[in-house]
């Protein structure tokens, strides 16, 4: 689950736009975003393996705080050159260089600099369930996800799919977008715990 800090967020959407375009617009116009999430992992038969929620926010590019509240605390930051993730019940941390975390992530993908294309190949994969979806596949081979979905309805960015090399597909959903909000620097600001485990890669 760590591996999917994604970073993710919203955009204005006509609904005659495809997905493509709603990519392209979210990544020119969406400096910073808020919102709720909704995650689930299932496995290749699409049986629920693990489900969380939590709060994310991000400002572009590369900062970015995904907070786990359910089932259990955990953080994962960039405050623009290193990864922290922080796991409340462990008390530990690990931190790694940012751009040696993300690569061709989605994370890279969504709160990265518009690069977009030179690390995915993008084609439009149509309307379903009231979203309009584009499929990013990575041009890579050094990535852990086979490709990555993205859903765009009337509030903006809604959904996304990530497929892994392992055949899980990890679901998650926005809700209470908020686009380019003012967020304050301390957001993306992270000090170990007193006492925890720093573990450094």
């Amino acid at each position: 689950m760590r591996a999917l800090l994604l970073l993710v967020l919203t955009l204005p959407f006509a609904a005659h736009a495809s997905g493509i375009d709603a990519l392209r617009g979210f990544l020119n116009n969406t400096q910073s975003a808020s919102a709720r999430f909704a995650q689930m992992v299932l496995d290749r038969d699409m049986k629920k393996l693990q489900q969380a929620s939590g709060t994310m926010q991000f400002s572009r590019p590369g900062k970015f705080r995904w907070a786990y509240q359910k089932p259990y605390e955990q953080i994962i930051l960039s405050d623009g050159a290193q990864l922290w993730i922080y796991d409340k019940d462990l008390n530990q941390v690990t931190v790694r260089p940012l751009d040696r975390a993300l690569g061709a992530s989605p994370a890279a993908l969504l709160a990265g600099k518009n690069v977009i294309e030179e690390n995915y190949t993008l084609k439009d994969a149509g309307n379903e369930s009231g979203l309009e979806w584009v499929e990013a596949l990575p041009k890579s081979r050094d990535t852990a996800f086979e490709r990555v979905r993205i859903g765009f309805g009337k509030a903006g960015l809604e959904a996304m799919e990530l497929k892994d090399q392992f055949g899980q597909t990890t679901v998650i959903k926005f809700a209470d977008v908020v686009r380019n909000p003012k967020l304050p620097p301390e957001t993306f600001n992270f000090t170990p715990p007193p006492g925890a485990d720093v573990i450094r890669e």
